[in-house]
């Protein structure tokens, strides 16, 4: 039986990366950049988001797709920011697939956006296996959280590109090690990128929107048939 079971578990994460593959393919050609993010609930997921689709929004073209087990909760807060915003949920999924981002993009011009944001379900396990075709996948732990979040879950670590620090107007507060968390997180994923932020008071966004242009700019100067255009 358990051998079974591992049959039916890789074929499914075949299945998902092929998709996924498709999907980057799409994206690609598309000209948006796609960004996903991952941590566990209550990290300051989505107040971050929305930071972030109200700064871009005045320049470029964003939308999200929100992940989460149950109510369309995120999705109303974030149509505060653009009105590009899909609910995807799960039920008692605890990830998004490749399969759940390619039903909800159904009917979306990709090549009306610069940039696409997909939100996973609050989980810092089951996403770690489920590519979606991101360019760049942000894991983001918060400063009530602790410092040993990277020790804890170093797959999602080592599976996403940059790493968020949040709610660090928080960390006086919660006595929270910001080099010891920085030293969690090179441990198991050296040269990985840090940023520490608040999505309440803004700090350090100015430097998370800095790497979004930098990476859309370089993403279309490897594609130079595609036509470019932001918001005048």
């Amino acid at each position: 039986m358990s051998t079974r079971i591992v049959e039916i578990r890789a074929k499914v994460m075949r299945q998902n990366d092929l998709l996924a593959h498709a999907l980057r393919e799409r994206f690609e050609t598309s000209g948006v950049s796609v960004v996903g993010l991952v941590s566990s609930p209550g990290s300051g997921k989505t107040a971050f988001l929305e930071k972030l689709l109200s700064g871009l929004a005045r320049d470029f073209r964003v939308a999200a797709l929100v992940g989460d087990l149950a109510t369309e909760n995120d999705a109303a807060r974030l149509k505060r920011a653009t009105p590009n915003v899909r609910q995807i949920t799960t039920g008692t999924i605890c990830h998004l697939d490749a399969q759940m981002i390619e039903k909800a993009l159904e009917g979306w011009q990709l090549d009306t956006l610069d940039f696409l944001f997909i939100e996973n379900v609050g989980n810092l396990v089951c996403p770690s296996s489920y590519d979606l075709g991101e360019e760049l996948r942000f894991v983001m732990l918060s400063a009530t959280e602790g410092e040993d979040k990277p020790l804890k879950y170093p797959t999602i670590f080592n599976s996403s590109d940059v790493a968020i620090i949040t709610k660090m107007d928080l960390a006086e507060a919660a006595e929270f090690d910001v080099a010891a968390a920085r030293r969690n997180i090179e441990s198991v994923r050296p040269g990985m990128q840090i940023f520490e932020v608040s999505a309440k008071t803004g700090s350090g966004m100015q430097r998370v929107f800095q790497l979004l242009r930098d990476q859309l700019a370089h993403s279309r100067e490897t594609r130079p048939a595609l036509q470019i255009q932001t918001i005048q």
